[in-house]
């Protein structure tokens, strides 16, 4: 099993669900977070003022998956996330040693 993180920008999460929804993803979990990457963060105006923040909204996915499935995960969440510039995210995939279903018990594959 695999445990997938993809880091996005916000307004991408609505494109990304759907697309992961076509393939069968049934589940996953949303944050909102802040970060920052190359970008160092943006310089914003408000009230007339010019500040500077040095952390960027961001939205972080993560979803458990079977081995089979997570190339497939990848792959939907890099090009439908994609905006070819610069703050476009990251997607970083981990062995899950273990699942399990609280309500049922299930464990492994059939957990997921």
């Amino acid at each position: 099993m695999k445990f997938i993180i993809a880091i996005i920008k916000p307004f991408k999460l609505d494109e990304v669900r759907e697309a992961l929804s076509a393939i069968g993803i049934a589940g996953m979990t949303v944050s909102e977070v802040k970060g920052f990457g190359r970008q160092k963060g943006q310089t914003e105006i408000y009230r007339g003022a010019e500040y500077s923040t040095n952390m960027l909204p961001k939205v972080k996915i993560e979803i458990a998956a079977s081995d089979a499935l997570a190339p497939q995960i990848v792959e939907t969440i890099q090009q439908t996330a994609s905006t070819d510039s610069i703050g476009d995210g990251k997607i970083f995939v981990l062995d899950l040693a273990s699942t399990t279903r609280i309500r049922t018990g299930e464990s492994g594959d059939n957990a997921l």
